[in-house]
């Protein structure tokens, strides 16, 4: 099911990435699932536009990548 704003977000999104990468998430979630019609497949292709623009640091926090 698409989600319709960020608070609908699983907890593991919503608890992890700052508010950038949770609205690039569900941007790419709602397409991906629209798209291919495949949750799981929805979830690595939103989980793999994150990471393009973010990086988890040794802290463990999700940080932008320097452009």
């Amino acid at each position: 099911m698409p989600y319709q704003k960020l608070a609908d977000l699983p907890d593991s999104v919503r608890s992890h990435l700052p508010h950038h990468a949770q609205e690039i998430f569900r941007a790419t979630f709602n397409n991906a699932l629209e798209e291919y019609g495949e949750e799981e497949r929805a979830f690595r292709v939103a989980w793999a536009a994150v990471k393009r623009d973010y990086d988890k640091g040794e802290d463990g926090d999700w940080h932008k990548k320097p452009d």
